[in-house]
């Protein structure tokens, strides 16, 4: 699998190994997920990170889409929403191996590519040992350069800013969440700062982070905003349950994203909690609402459901690099 056709530049961070079209609009992609990741590393329980799923059904897409959809290299792709669930786990386990997985997924165009411009959805079944153990649904704007640019002025963006800004962290100096806190392992790896106001974050946007910035960019990428959602419903869902809950564990089941604008480089993002409470269904425990803005503006929302998957290991020194 070429880096190209998934809109990667590491090697290590291509996840889509193969795919083919069954069906007039169906498509099977084919992807293997690491034992360990240096950023999407299993939890506690042993389970995958909820976010390779994310990140499988990204690079599925953009795969599909140029390989076999018509859709040119040098396209830009602009993320609108993604909704996706992981309704088994278990399955989801590393073992001794790489896990090999399957987006059993369907393909629907929206838009008028005439014009340059032209939308698609693909909505994916997670398909492990021939076992269903999840869904997926991802929607993208496909645009070339010039409707892109003209996207990035309407949005109050530096159209003609080049992609190669020099790396830098857009960091406030307040304090960042320690790691064990918000499910992560390494201090360079926490993307949340706190804030003056109870129920308010900042994200904190390192572009030298070499997986959340794979390749240079314009503005804050959708799996950026994802990963501080996580961060946050981590925190927020494992800090709710405290006393004789405190050994409980409890993993991202199911996350619905809408991509509403550009996030800018050169303006503090807060994420804004707006609600969190008990799931709505057996299996989920909590429900958390989040909206990702800069000044007046919301970037995203989303809203968030957690699960209880076992109770929590004794509790591990925290790494400190």
């Amino acid at each position: 699998m070429t880096r190209e056709l998934v809109h990667r530049s590491s090697v290590a961070e291509v996840f889509v190994t193969d795919g083919a079209r069954v069906g007039d609009r169906e498509f099977v992609v084919a992807a293997q997920w690491p034992r360990d990741h240096a950023l999407y590393h299993p939890d506690e329980n042993g389970l995958s990170d909820p976010l390779l799923f994310a990140e499988t059904l990204r690079q599925g897409m953009v795969y599909v889409a140029h390989r076999h959809c018509g859709v040119p290299l040098g396209r830009r792709f602009v993320g609108r929403d993604i909704d996706f669930e992981i309704t088994d786990p278990v399955t989801l386990r590393v073992e001794g191996v790489p896990l090999s997985v399957f987006l059993v997924g369907e393909w629907t165009w929206d838009g008028d590519d005439a014009r340059g411009r032209s939308g698609a959805r693909m909505d994916f079944r997670l398909v492990v040992g021939g076992r269903a153990c999840g869904w997926g649904t991802i929607s993208m704007l496909m645009v070339d350069e010039r409707r892109y640019r003209l996207l990035r002025r309407l949005g109050g963006g530096a159209a003609d800013a080049p992609a190669t800004v020099p790396a830098r962290t857009a960091a406030s100096g307040a304090p960042r969440t320690p790691p064990h806190r918000v499910g992560r392992l390494r201090w360079r790896d926490c993307v949340l700062e706190e804030a003056a106001r109870p129920d308010e974050w900042r994200l904190r946007v390192d572009r030298d982070h070499a997986v959340l910035f794979d390749h240079p960019t314009d503005h804050i990428p959708m799996m950026v905003m994802l990963e501080g959602f996580r961060q946050l419903g981590h925190l927020k869902v494992h800090d709710a349950c405290g006393g004789p809950f405190a050994d409980l564990s409890f993993a991202l089941a199911r996350t619905a994203v809408q991509c509403l604008a550009f996030g800018e480089f050169d303006r503090p993002t807060r994420l804004v909690v707006e609600e969190c409470a008990s799931g709505a269904r057996p299996q989920e425990t909590f429900q958390l609402s989040v909206s990702a803005v800069q000044g007046d503006t919301v970037l995203a929302r989303a809203r968030t459901a957690w699960a209880c998957v076992g109770t929590r290991p004794a509790a591990a020194v925290p790494a400190s690099w």
